[in-house]
């Protein structure tokens, strides 16, 4: 069984920063992408950012590229969404999914996940 857990959520004003963890555990933590999708009040769940399995490839939606980055370090098993130039449209809880697809294979879509985090709030407010 895979296990995501997201931290570092919080308030920030906009145009700040504020950088989010996804540990992962159990299944997750061997050959999986993984992927940041964020979820707006009212609005469809939607995928934010995605790595391939070693960090090497990654995809970004079309409205954070240039301000958001997504790394991750296998030897502490922990994916990083580094957000920056942070917009009141950003808020919403970010989530953190991984599927057992290879990267290339991947379209990044909800169904395409088969593990989930429980998720964590961003606030961007002054």
């Amino acid at each position: 069984q895979g296990q995501l857990v997201e931290s570092g959520g919080g308030l920030v004003q906009p145009g700040g920063s504020l950088r989010l963890s996804c540990k992962v555990s159990g299944r997750t933590r061997g050959d999986v992408s993984v992927g940041w999708f964020r979820q707006a009040p009212g609005k469809e769940r939607e995928v934010v950012a995605g790595c391939s399995s070693r960090g090497l490839s990654t995809h970004y939606t079309d409205s954070v590229k240039g301000r958001f980055t997504v790394s991750r370090d296998n030897a502490e098993n922990t994916v990083y969404l580094e957000m920056d130039s942070l917009e009141p449209e950003d808020t919403a809880v970010y989530y953190c999914a991984a599927t057992v697809k290879r990267f290339s294979d991947t379209d990044w879509s909800r169904d395409d996940m088969n593990y989930w985090g429980k998720g964590t709030l961003v606030t961007v407010s002054s």
